[in-house]
């Protein structure tokens, strides 16, 4: 994969074969494309959540709450938050895609349907998933500012950076 707009496209080659371009691979987990940009991992991880959402609407008949909430947390979210420090959506358009599973969810609820959306994650004791990544980058850089992570905290930010922190 060739990543850059000033990558030369060099070709490279294993045991005198020559190795294939790509355009997007998966590493850990996180597809990663040569621009960079986060939104085929977005989609992904939309199209699983959304999946394995459906799977619990169709087999799990019990609307309770407390049941719902517990297979939302296990089942689903980590499909839209894994890994999120490193994939982060920046495009409206991507982060809406990932809130809607999270709305879908607490449309499960008949009598929540009548609230919007604000006061059905305020009712569920849910956050927004734009403000659990926020929360997970600021947990990022107080690791790295506390020396709790293994790089540095002079490699990941610039000089100007550190001075406004």
């Amino acid at each position: 994969m060739h990543v850059g707009r000033t990558n030369l496209h060099s070709k490279y080659y294993m045991n005198e074969i020559a190795l294939g371009n790509t355009v997007e691979e998966k590493d850990l987990g996180v597809i990663v494309a040569d621009n960079l940009m986060t939104a085929k991992h977005c989609a992904f991880a939309y199209s699983k959540g959304n999946r394995i959402l459906g799977m619990i609407k169709r087999t799990i008949i019990s609307r309770d709450i407390h049941i719902l909430l517990n297979l939302y947390n296990t089942l689903v979210r980590p499909h839209l938050e894994y890994c999120s420090p490193a994939w982060s959506p920046h495009y409206q358009k991507d982060k809406q895609l990932l809130q809607k599973v999270q709305h879908r969810f607490t449309r499960l609820f008949p009598d929540l349907r009548s609230m919007c959306y604000q006061d059905r994650l305020r009712r569920l004791g849910l956050w927004a998933l734009q403000e659990r990544r926020n929360r997970a980058d600021l947990l990022e850089v107080f690791k790295l500012k506390a020396g709790l992570s293994n790089v540095t905290f002079q490699t990941f930010l610039n000089s100007r950076t550190q001075a406004e922190l």
